[in-house]
């Protein structure tokens, strides 16, 4: 439960909005995912990372910089998911921020058309690193996915 603001100063208050203005735009970034994706806008799904940003997908190796992202999106396997229907859909995540640099935890699902039904085909857990930047919106660093399965010690 939040903390009351009574006795809070005006700075303490412009502190817990900033983080909650950011935890909702980090918010806003991550749910941005998966419609930009399931509509095949690779400018759009790339422009969420950094220009020297990385996107590690377990099974497909590591991207990196905007254009080796967006090329996920215009790649054979994304194009053949897009041509069967698919969505991909993210949890809510779990956001921790510390001044200008936040992490976010959480899984996806990627659901691709079967005949008259949609059948779960990629169950993934997430990790976002994000930065802001100097225009104060945030952008995603590095995004590791990997499918889940039995956790290695």
């Amino acid at each position: 439960m939040p903390k009351p603001c009574i006795g809070a100063s005006l700075a303490d208050l412009e502190t817990r909005l900033q983080r909650a203005e950011d935890a909702e735009a980090i918010r806003n970034l991550i749910a941005s995912y998966g419609p930009l994706a399931d509509a095949g806008d690779a400018a759009g799904v790339a422009a969420l990372w950094t220009e020297d940003g990385e996107y590690d997908v377990g099974g497909y190796g590591v991207s990196k910089g905007r254009e080796a992202i967006a090329a996920l999106i215009t790649g054979e396997t994304h194009q053949q998911l897009m041509a069967q229907g698919c969505a991909h859909i993210l949890s809510p995540h779990h956001i921790e921020i510390d001044g200008d640099v936040a992490s976010a935890t959480g899984y996806s699902t990627v659901f691709r058309k079967a005949d008259d039904a949609f059948e779960a085909w990629r169950v993934s857990e997430n990790r976002w690193e994000l930065a802001r930047q100097a225009d104060g919106d945030w952008r995603v660093t590095k995004r590791i996915n990997r499918p889940v399965g039995p956790h290695q010690s």
